[in-house]
């Protein structure tokens, strides 16, 4: 059974940082691509960041220059390091894997989610 655990979600006023992790654990073979979304309220899912194996990023042009993703492959982890925070950020935060498990079959997993609240 495969799990992403996020952690680091909470309460902070604008301009402040948080950072949140991701872990996966489970039958996982190798990680490729990883990646951290928002949603907002009766919005739609986006794009936050994203990294891959190799550890190039990319990002939503409303958080370049403020959040960054990371990775660490020895623990099967994903953060984002997210500063000068706005009220538009917030948002509940899902990370994603890109899994080869140990019978080799590849799929997408989801995190369950982290309230991100940033107050003005």
């Amino acid at each position: 059974q495969v799990q992403l655990v996020e952690s680091g979600g909470g309460l902070v006023q604008a301009g402040g940082s948080l950072r949140l992790s991701c872990a996966a654990s489970g039958s996982i073979f190798s990680i490729n691509a990883m990646g951290w979304y928002h949603q907002a309220p009766g919005k739609q899912r986006e794009l936050v960041a994203h990294i891959t194996s190799g550890g190039s990023t990319n990002y939503a042009d409303t958080v370049k220059g403020r959040f960054t993703i990371s990775r660490d492959n020895a623990k099967n982890t994903v953060y984002l390091q997210m500063n000068s925070l706005k009220p538009e950020d917030t948002a509940v935060y899902y990370c994603n894997a890109d899994l080869v498990l140990t019978n080799f079959s590849r799929r997408i997993y989801w995190g369950q989610g982290t309230q991100v609240t940033v107050s003005s």
